[in-house]
């Protein structure tokens, strides 16, 4: 029987799904694995400054190409990149979370080893990483390697969430069976003939777009909202037939944005209750039938529960594995083929779509005049700027914060990216997963970064990175001197930190080799200088430090923020 190690068959299987780096952080007890896994062809290794960076710089490869892979040491390393791979789970990013373990002689000892919480029983890890992949293995026998591995990554491919492997540190380069043929399903793939009909049931999904294209062929004013679970379960392009299918309006909750074109005819903005595009929430109350695909419904997305979709006779709630009608639940329909089969029933219905038009409140808004090169810079000049930045080969990521609302209003080419981190919302993402997205896409595509200056201050170590890997991405560090979205929320003196001089860092982490740019820019003038230079650049990191007001905010970040802030705060309820 042919055999290999643990550690190349764990590269092997990587490789096969597709992946062309894995991102790392060493540590004693993974070495001897980052060996192994090195041995194997066109699986190049990322290095990461620190674990938690390597996690999101994981999630961030893992939206572009469909999955990623990150390794660390044991309890350290670990616990450091639990934040990320916990984002991952709430983000739907299938990310293969590898851990080294133990040395398998130590189990029984009854000695205390380093790293570890100063007690001889070493399965608290797993534990701990449970509630946020949607598989654990632990591999203390290199005969079980191949299954267990397997039935990982297979998990998570099929689930689109973070699966956690952990393999004894002594075990990396243990024999084990070498890779025998597997094929892996993947949530986005949509199964198509035979293989289609074994994968749910027919007769269900007949009853289910059925019910549900007679409810929109009744409404007198249908609306489709798509969710940010169209991408991880490939349903983007059967909800885009729906659409064209039914003709009515079209909105798409903030961390949809890209899902749908903008620029396509039905595309009316983001539904964000009182912080919507203009026109999008007064349309979503007018419809008297709501189809929600993908969605995802929180006090964020909600505005502080002030504001949701007809919860009655007018809604229709189409998840990755379930569709709720009024009167029907009907589970196990992958969302892609309902939606795709849902298209061919329907008939068309543009009422919506043609009230919008009509009305007064989406009016185009003014054209824009440039400011003057030597005016102050603010943040409607700043928003201007970085949107002619952006073209179709190009992605823009926004970070928590006001740059999740400057972000919504850009307009996006068709063809743009557009990454947001709504539902775990954990400031300091952006900076890694926009370089772990950079690394995915190649130096053909453009990626650039919004991230306010209190998020950057998280994970800036990344930006070495960005240089060393010789990433074709622009960062735009927005220096407001504090945290405006928990100003926003609620004011206080913690909302203020010492100030750095972004531009400047970037001639540290240049060092000896690297040859990043950093630019301030106080004016207007200044900034498109430094946007001009930004569009010449391949290759190479241009972060530009631009410095507003802090209370230089959208009125969107006020909306929001308030009731937001209430229903965080709202004191218990009374007991009867």
């Amino acid at each position: 029987m042919a055999t290999t190690t643990v550690g190349h068959y764990l590269a092997t299987r990587l490789r096969e799904i597709g992946l062309d780096h894995f991102f790392q952080v060493p540590g004693d007890y993974n070495l001897q694995l980052l060996d192994e896994m090195l041995k194997v062809d066109d699986l190049t290794m990322i290095s990461c400054t620190n674990e938690l960076n390597a996690a999101y710089a994981a999630e961030g490869y893992g939206r572009a190409h469909g999955a990623s892979a990150c390794v660390v040491t044991f309890n350290v390393g670990a616990f450091s990149a639990l934040n990320g791979i916990a984002g991952a789970y709430a983000e739907r990013v299938p990310t293969i979370f590898i851990s080294a373990g133990y040395n398998t002689n130590d189990e029984a000892s009854g000695r205390l080893l380093h790293h570890t919480i100063g007690t001889t029983d070493y399965s608290y890890q797993e534990e701990m990483f449970r509630p946020v992949t949607c598989t654990t293995v632990r591999i203390l026998d290199a005969a079980e390697a191949p299954s267990k591995i397997d039935h990982a990554i297979a998990t998570a491919l099929r689930e689109s969430k973070p699966c956690y492997i952990e393999i004894a540190s002594n075990l990396a380069d243990a024999e084990c069976p070498a890779p025998q043929p597997i094929e892996f399903r993947r949530a986005t793939e949509r199964a198509v003939g035979a293989e289609a009909t074994g994968s749910f049931s027919q007769e269900a999904m007949d009853k289910a777009t059925s019910d549900v294209a007679a409810k929109l062929n009744e409404a007198e004013a249908p609306i489709l909202i798509a969710g940010p679970h169209l991408r991880p379960y490939g349903a983007i392009d059967a909800f885009r037939e729906l659409a064209e299918a039914l003709g009515c309006a079209v909105a798409v909750q903030p961390n949809a944005k890209g899902f749908f074109p903008e620029e396509h005819p039905q595309f009316i903005g983001h539904f964000l209750g009182s912080a919507s595009a203009p026109g999008v929430e007064a349309m979503v109350d007018w419809s008297d039938m709501v189809l929600a695909a993908g969605a995802m419904f929180t006090d964020y997305s909600t505005v502080g529960w002030t504001t949701s979709v007809p919860a009655d006779s007018g809604y229709i709630s189409a998840t990755e594995l379930a569709v709720v009608t009024p009167d029907a639940e009907y589970s196990q329909l992958p969302l892609g083929e309902f939606l795709s089969q849902l298209a061919a029933k329907v008939e068309r219905n543009p009422k919506t779509l043609d009230q919008f038009k009509r009305d007064d409140a989406p009016a185009a808004a003014a054209a824009y005049t440039p400011a003057e090169d030597g005016a102050k810079l603010t943040r409607a000049e700043m928003v201007h700027q970085i949107n002619e930045l952006i073209d179709a080969d190009s992605t823009l990521f926004v970070e928590t914060g006001d740059s999740w609302f400057n972000g919504m209003h850009m307009a996006l080419p068709d063809g743009a990216g557009f990454e947001i981190e709504m539902q775990w919302g954990a400031i300091g993402w952006s900076v890694p997963a926009a370089h772990g997205y950079a690394v995915s896409k190649g130096q053909d595509h453009h990626t650039v970064l919004m991230v306010g200056d209190g998020s950057f201050q998280l994970t800036a170590q990344e930006v070495c990175n960005m240089i060393r890997y010789e990433d074709n991405i622009t960062v735009i560090v927005v220096n407001n001197k504090g945290y405006v979205i928990e100003s926003a929320l609620h004011e206080g003196p913690y909302n203020y930190y010492k100030n750095w001089d972004y531009a400047a860092l970037v001639n540290a982490f240049n060092a000896e080799d690297g040859d990043g740019i950093g630019i301030t820019a106080t004016t207007a003038g200044e900034l498109r200088d430094a946007l001009t230079i930004a569009r010449a650049q391949r290759g190479r990191l241009v972060l530009i430090e631009a410095q507003i007001e802090h209370d230089d905010m959208t009125q969107d970040l006020v909306k929001w923020g308030s009731p937001v802030s209430a229903a965080i705060g709202r004191p218990p309820a009374e007991k009867e």
